[in-house]
């Protein structure tokens, strides 16, 4: 029996990619779409992906049949449409952020908890190719016990192109909360270790007159529960015009006792420098998982999760994890215990 789907909210393109793996999924059926905002539901329509057959969030939902609402709404709007979904007894999933709040996120944890339902979000940083193969490589011990970490995930701000709600005040959240959620669940992922607390984190407007209030530059500093360093820049300061074929887009460098492992998004292969080795070695990247994470979130939904799928304890403790770095940023706080 198909799972329904009904989608709410199109004003970010990942919730297309989405909608469009849930079309094509055999054991998916989308019921219902609903885009409140009239330039961005004339805009669905337009490019012809998006069915939409709803105006009103509230009505889809008191009137639609569905197992599952996925959202993708401007990112301070998504915490209020999940909430009221998970009121109403449907498991969700969303891109991230999945909120921009913490009171948000509890709530939502609270929702889903007392009524066993499923929450999922597009954390599909497990399912690139490069990023699987390092995560083997970390597992099999190829490097030992990790000692520190540090990614580099600067986006290209594409101002002009981008959505015009990302600069307005209140809209976004915070570009650690945007980004680094993605870094923080592959980081538990790959190594099993835990984030045990934010030593340092710092977002700021850097060279963007256009839109004072959007701080497009963010680092942090956190430690690991084995005492590892974990160091992170997720800046929209990446070239506009290499858009995301940058070399350095998502750069990750796991080093460990006994060597190092670095990849990027686009690099093709992970490169591995061991420290009884005079060379590196090159091993090619593994199999890209296409909408992994949503084969994970209808295991769950069906009581048939893997061991090494992402759950909803995943999801909400790496947005958890995401939302105080934000915090950590905003207020300027230090060495906050997780």
């Amino acid at each position: 029996m198909s799972t329904k789907f009904a989608f709410a909210g199109f004003r970010h393109s990942h919730v297309v990619d989405l909608y469009q793996l849930a079309r094509d999924h055999p054991d998916i059926e989308i019921v219902a779409a609903c885009e409140e905002h009239a330039e961005a539901r004339q805009a669905a329509a337009d490019a012809g992906i998006v069915r939409i057959t709803h105006s009103s969030f509230d009505a889809m939902l008191a009137e639609t049949d569905c197992d599952v609402i996925a959202v993708g709404d401007v990112f301070a709007q998504r915490g209020r449409l999940l909430i009221s979904a998970l009121r109403t007894g449907r498991h969700v999933i969303a891109d991230k952020p999945l909120c921009t709040r913490l009171e948000e996120l509890e709530e939502m944890a609270a929702l889903a908890a007392d009524q066993s339902l499923a929450i999922g979000c597009m954390l599909n940083m497990r399912d690139w190719g490069v990023f699987r193969q390092m995560a083997r490589m970390i597992r099999c011990g190829e490097i030992g016990e990790v000692a520190a970490v540090a990614f580099g995930a600067q986006h290209p701000l594409s101002y002009g192109s981008r959505p015009a709600w990302y600069f307005e005040p209140g809209q976004h959240g915070g570009t650690l909360n945007d980004i680094a959620v993605h870094a923080v669940d592959y980081i538990r992922w790959a190594t099993g270790l835990e984030f045990a607390s934010i030593n340092a984190a710092r977002n700021w407007n850097a060279g963007f007159p256009q839109a004072p209030d959007f701080r497009n530059a963010a680092q942090a500093m956190l430690t690991l529960d084995n005492g590892g360093g974990v160091l992170g820049d997720v800046s929209y300061l990446s070239p506009d015009g290499f858009a995301y074929e940058f070399p350095h887009y998502w750069r990750m460098t796991f080093w460990g006792r006994d060597g190092v492992l670095e990849t990027a998004f686009n690099a093709g292969e992970v490169v591995l420098y061991r420290g009884d080795a005079s060379e590196p070695r090159r091993v090619p990247a593994g199999e890209h998982r296409t909408g992994g994470y949503l084969e994970d979130f209808l295991r769950e939904i069906n009581d048939s999760p893997t061991g090494d799928s992402l759950q909803s304890g995943d999801v909400l403790l790496a947005s958890r994890i995401a939302l105080r770095v934000q915090e950590a940023a905003d207020q300027s706080l230090g060495n906050v215990k997780l």
